[in-house]
């Protein structure tokens, strides 16, 4: 990680202002990079990534800029986090208490038919984050900025 911009608080990975073309899949690729370095498996970083690409997408629309996705260890946990320039918290949805995608078997399709069925909808992005991190994720005011952050690798409870 030494070849990474060191912010206040951990590493940056990728940066973006509004005129970047195709900020999601310039901070998706770069977080996958950064937890491959790491060690992080496979599966894990798919699951961060597409946490991330919710995330950055957000910041994109809804914020302003600058932006910053950013990497720090908080003990045993990595911990991603997506800063923007408004220090407004977004209103949180509720979130089901099942499954956002459970597997329908008569259909032999599995969640992913639902995944990708809800994923094609807006406003579904935060419970997508919600289901990928096990509730394990938030947002914080710092200032005059906000910080969207989540858990890599979180399992439900």
């Amino acid at each position: 990680m030494s070849s990474l911009a060191r912010a206040g608080r951990g590493v940056v990975v990728y940066r973006w202002t509004k005129g970047t073309r195709l900020p999601t899949a310039g901070a998706r690729l770069a977080l996958g990079e950064a937890l491959a370095g790491l060690g992080v498996e496979e599966g894990t970083r798919d699951d961060a990534q597409l946490a991330l690409s919710k995330l950055v997408a957000n910041a994109a629309e809804h914020a302003c800029g600058p932006y910053e996705v950013r990497l720090q260890r908080i003990l045993s946990e990595w911990v991603c986090e997506v800063e923007d320039g408004d220090p407004r918290l977004p209103q949180l949805p509720r979130f089901p208490p099942d499954p956002l995608f459970p597997p329908e078997e008569e259909r032999r399709g599995g969640g992913l038919d639902s995944l990708l069925s809800l994923l094609e909808e807006r406003g579904r992005g935060l419970q997508v984050v919600h289901q990928l991190t096990g509730g394990n994720w938030g947002f914080c005011r710092t200032g005059d900025t906000k910080v969207a952050w989540f858990l890599v690798g979180a399992v439900a409870p």
